[in-house]
């Protein structure tokens, strides 16, 4: 499924400018484009880690907030990083709201996490894998920082398999998103990408063998609403 990525700039400066730009509107573009959905499947991707009360937990690529308040009710210590700024700051604020078992937000590039070896007990990505400039760095990064067994959740967009589903969707996805999220958005560069980020990135089998390169085992993949989104998952050997 992978393809050229030769035509998607994804080198730092460009992806910390474009989401940057859609930031003030990132929650309410997220919730409109997918029907809500992303609730659901945030939600998802927090219940499949078995986690205890001490258990200390990375929300890598956080944007805004939401996938860490969504492992936070499963339980742990959520220390969620991103490294565009303004999207931090949003996500800052909502966990100010919160004063008990409040995530922790901090700068962090996922291809040089600043934190030390076996840190966490479980990792989370939701969306940001596929706007890393180097996939098999970021996935190092993430097996590097977590302890033995620590466990790893991934959401990511993909194309659905049945045909009868996918050419809908595929007109929705390139053709009508787009343009929907420039009308709420200005700067909503980051959706007229979206499309062509999804489409050459892994998806399903392959992923599967990018976090196997990476030394993950029990590596697989779960299709979430029609096989639009994965749930990735997988632990440290």
């Amino acid at each position: 499924m992978s393809q050229s990525n030769a035509n998607l700039d994804k080198s730092g400066g460009a992806i910390q400018a474009m989401f940057a730009g859609v930031a003030p509107r990132y929650d309410l573009l997220n919730h409109l484009l997918s029907g809500a959905l992303d609730i659901s499947w945030r939600r998802k991707s927090a219940a499949s880690l078995e986690l205890t009360e001490d258990a200390r937990v990375l929300d890598l690529c956080c944007g805004t907030g939401d996938q860490a308040l969504a492992v936070r009710k499963r339980g742990g210590q959520v220390i969620a990083g991103d490294f565009c700024l303004p999207m931090l700051a949003l996500a800052k604020r909502k966990y100010s709201r919160h004063s008990v078992r409040r995530p922790q937000g901090l700068a962090a590039d996922a291809l040089a996490l600043p934190f030390g070896d076996d840190r966490f007990d479980a990792a989370t990505v939701s969306f940001g894998l596929r706007n890393v400039a180097d996939l098999g760095a970021a996935l190092a990064e993430l097996r590097r920082v977590l302890r033995p067994e620590g466990q790893i959740a991934i959401l990511e967009f993909a194309l659905p398999e049945p045909p009868w589903l996918r050419a809908p969707y595929l007109l929705y996805f390139q053709r009508i998103l787009p343009v929907l999220a420039k009308l709420v958005s200005p700067r909503g560069s980051a959706y007229s990408y979206l499309p062509s980020s999804v489409l050459e990135f892994p998806q399903r089998a392959e992923f599967v063998e990018h976090m196997e390169a990476a030394g993950f085992h029990k590596a697989r993949s779960r299709d979430l609403s029609g096989g639009t989104v994965c749930l990735y998952s997988g632990a440290a050997p």
